[in-house]
């Protein structure tokens, strides 16, 4: 980080400005930091474009939903942890409230033939787009499909198809497997001068007590969304192969078709996809549930961005701290396409919804200015002629 100079603009001027990034801010992790560089970098010029690349390295090196991170980054950068704070709520707030409310209308209208029809198409598109940017991942964190890539990151690609494997097979999340992946690839690529036999990582775990909800089941959400969250990598899809796991199979929190319907809301509103959280919190126990979710999600993020952030430059140097990250990063990307896999092989039951998954992945490769929620309006009303006038 850069020596800390006297800011340009206010910390209300930051918080209004990531409470409308928060709330219009469409098109996935990838979109809006590049609207955080056009705005605060190049138009503003609230920070710099260096202090804005080491805010992008350490969300991409630590664990954690990108966009969400490198707000958290930018508000520290003048106004340490009150602006890291704030940056982030008002960054979040917006999408959660956004995802309780149409968590209140899935549960009133949920059973009615059109909400139906429209998540028949949606759910399909959700499947497209998932793997569509597990494709993107993919190709952006290990390399092309080819055999160039294959023989320079062979190790990355074995820890890939690995964890694609296990998590297709057996249905269940491999945090396990993440870690031995990282530490695999570091101990290959560059093994640290000494081993530090440090514990595992710990959380803050919230209990909340709100009307008449047992304290019991919103500790258990408390604690499968912390851990989840903790193992977010470069896009929020990527905590998908951990909630499928967790919410549908293990806990039975969702049907398979409430879980790809929570994915597809995530798509259809502005923010951090990751946000999602608050949609699932909200069916398993209502409002509680929503709050608990979500902060125990990004309670993760929020702290694996502002402990390392005054240190950083010294991190971002570590080769084997860069190695541990590619080796978890392969891992998770892997475990997303075995997720991918498994989600359509239960979702995608006849030919419309396979035809909807496939011109949606079609769509979002070759038409440039197609984005998700364009993706997934045309897929509700694709939904809604199938089932209602075919």
């Amino acid at each position: 980080m850069t020596d800390q100079q006297q800011p340009t603009y206010s910390l209300r001027q930051l918080v209004l400005y990531f409470l409308k990034l928060g709330s219009t801010g469409f098109g996935g992790p990838v979109a809006l930091v590049g609207y955080m560089h056009r705005d605060l970098v190049e138009k503003r010029q609230w920070v710099s474009d260096e202090e804005y690349k080491q805010g992008l390295a350490l969300a991409q090196l630590a664990p954690g939903p990108l966009a969400a991170q490198l707000g958290i980054y930018i508000g520290f950068v003048h106004y340490r942890i009150l602006g890291a704070t704030l940056a982030g709520l008002a960054f979040v707030i917006p999408s959660f409230i956004m995802v309780v409310l149409l968590g209140m209308a899935y549960k009133l209208y949920g059973g009615l033939t059109w909400m139906q029809a429209v998540f028949y198409g949606v759910g399909a598109a959700v499947i497209g787009i998932i793997a569509n940017s597990s494709y993107k991942l993919t190709t952006k964190s290990i390399g092309q499909f080819n055999l160039v890539s294959f023989k320079q990151h062979w190790l990355l690609w074995l820890l890939f198809i690995a964890a694609a494997a296990i998590t297709f097979f057996t249905q269940q999340e491999q945090v396990s497997l993440f870690i031995a992946a990282g530490l695999l690839y570091m101990f290959v690529k560059a093994p640290p001068k000494w081993l530090n036999p440090s514990t595992a990582n710990s959380f803050v775990l919230l209990q909340m007590g709100f009307w008449h909800y047992e304290g019991s089941a919103l500790t258990k959400i408390a604690i499968f969304f912390a851990k989840a969250g903790a193992f977010v990598f470069g896009s929020g899809l990527a905590i998908v192969p951990f909630l499928h796991a967790g919410v549908v199979t293990e806990n039975h929190w969702l049907t398979e078709q409430q879980f790809v319907d929570a994915v597809a809301v995530a798509m259809i509103t502005p923010g951090p996809v990751v946000i999602t959280v608050g949609f699932i919190g909200y069916l398993v126990a209502g409002f509680p549930g929503a709050s608990v979710a979500a902060l125990a999600t990004f309670l993760p993020c929020y702290l694996f961005t502002v402990i390392p952030a005054p240190y950083f430059k010294k991190i971002a140097g570590n080769r084997s701290i860069k190695a541990f990250v590619d080796g978890i990063t392969a891992a998770v990307v892997g475990a997303l396409v075995g997720a991918v896999i498994l989600i359509a092989q239960k979702s995608i039951l006849d030919v419309p919804t396979a035809l909807i998954a496939v011109a949606t992945i079609s769509a979002l490769l070759y038409i440039k200015k197609m984005q998700e929620p364009y993706a997934i309006a045309i897929a509700a009303v694709l939904g809604i002629c199938i089932k209602l006038f075919l």
